[in-house]
């Protein structure tokens, strides 16, 4: 199993090149389930969890090209198979967007329940919910999602108690091809859903409120071959940024957007992060010292779940102390011990962290739980005096595209040893 070895203390200087959002490129290539094709989605990133979903479409039917120099995934074909097997499914929570296009162009599906990152139950009632209230018969049985409308799905008006991204994203989906209008109330809105929605509308579908909490979707008969370019990930963007802030470094991250970063640009400069656009570009400079923030995760245009580990990191060397609240997942402070074998003083209870910065942190052998938490204990490495070894870092992999080579060319002590 690889392992990543970090030697900290060397600022990074240079630029990173910000590639396409793994948690927009999973549901695009979902949504080529809806069309015959092709969907051409440029900006495509290398990643393992782009593999699975990869896997996951052939295996119903579809043909999918990924051409990694070109960086574009092509995709076309009608599902010929209608299951989606636990084999698959187990690997990646985002497997079970396959869900709503199955039933709205096919009339049925059979979808096991998910798997991915063990940081909390993450339940899909809301996507079931849903689609009942579309006109779908759902069973579960022998950990299976069963989903039948062999008359279609019609529109309807749904309201999410609670702001769910996945539940937003497979109705969305869903919605394009249901008869009549689908109201979406209290939607995520989080930048990689609205990438969708634009992907959805090149190929066809009559979706408005884009970007709002609100969607309001005209169904259609079918949808039409589309071309489309895959929004820069905000929480790689993110994570280098801390990695800039964290060794003191000034970084110019290429594609990064301010604004799909939300709060996380906002609490960045509080902690006296520099973040400037520079063109299409942001500028991520710390001159002076660093002090604490009290942050608490929310959805879009809240501080995103998936920055919270790196900003633990990063608040782990500031000065002063800083609380963090989780509120969005259940067991995601895993990686607090990891940390606090670095030196890091952090002591989490319940759903908040007292985050007491120190000095310096120490090299030291870690263990990663889960994506976001293998990149924190990277950050934390590369402020740290030795030697840090990272340790399972196929969480890594999921969500990082080479981030041994991105770091060590801004001049970090950073290698990949194969396991």
């Amino acid at each position: 199993m690889d392992r990543i070895r970090i030697r900290g203390g060397r600022p990074l200087e240079g630029s990173i090149p910000v590639s396409g959002a793994k948690n927009a490129t999973l549901p695009l290539m979902a949504a080529a389930l809806l069309s015959d094709g092709p969907l051409v989605l440029r900006n495509a990133p290398d990643l393992a969890d782009i593999a699975t979903m990869r896997a996951l479409l052939i295996q119903h039917g579809l043909t999918v090209e990924h051409d990694r120099e070109a960086r574009t995934l092509t995709l076309a074909g009608e599902a010929s198979h209608l299951e989606a097997p636990y084999d698959l499914v187990r690997k990646m929570r985002a497997s079970v967007l396959v869900l709503g296009p199955l039933v709205a162009r096919h009339g049925r599906a059979r979808v096991s329940l998910p798997g991915g990152c063990s940081i909390g139950t993450r339940p899909v009632d809301l996507h079931l919910k849903g689609l009942e209230a579309m006109g779908a018969t759902i069973t579960l049985d022998a950990g299976y999602i069963g989903a039948e409308a062999p008359n279609g799905l019609k529109g309807a008006r749904i309201i999410f108690p609670v702001v769910s991204v996945g539940a937003t994203e497979n109705l969305l989906m869903a919605a394009c091809l249901a008869e009549g209008e689908t109201e979406l109330v209290n939607a995520a809105r989080e930048p990689e859903i609205e990438d969708l929605a634009r992907c959805l509308v090149a190929m066809g579908a009559r979706i408005e409120g884009i970007g709002t909490d609100r969607l309001h979707v005209t169904g259609a008969t079918h949808l039409a071959a589309a071309t489309h370019d895959i929004v820069p990930d905000r929480i790689e963007a993110g994570t280098y940024a801390c990695a800039a802030a964290i060794t003191g470094g000034s970084v110019l991250l290429q594609g990064a957007r301010a604004e799909h970063l939300g709060a996380v640009a906002r609490t960045l400069r509080e902690a006296g992060v520099e973040v400037a656009a520079e063109g299409d570009d942001l500028r991520i400079s710390r001159l002076n010292g660093l002090h604490g923030v009290d942050v608490m995760t929310e959805p879009f245009p809240g501080f995103a779940t998936d920055m919270q580990a790196q900003f633990m990191a990063l608040m782990a060397v500031a000065e002063g102390a800083s609380m963090i609240t989780e509120t969005i997942f259940e067991n995601r402070f895993m990686h607090v011990p990891e940390l606090n074998r670095m030196g890091a003083r952090i002591n989490a209870h319940g759903a908040s962290a007292i985050v007491r910065g120190v000095p310096r942190l120490s090299g030291a052998p870690v263990m990663a739980t889960d994506l976001r938490a293998s990149v924190s204990l990277i950050l934390a490495g590369l402020a740290a005096e030795g030697e840090t070894i990272v340790n399972r870092v196929y969480h890594l992999d999921r969500g990082y595209e080479r981030v041994e080579q991105k770091l060590a060319a801004v001049g970090a002590d950073i290698e990949r040893i194969p396991g």
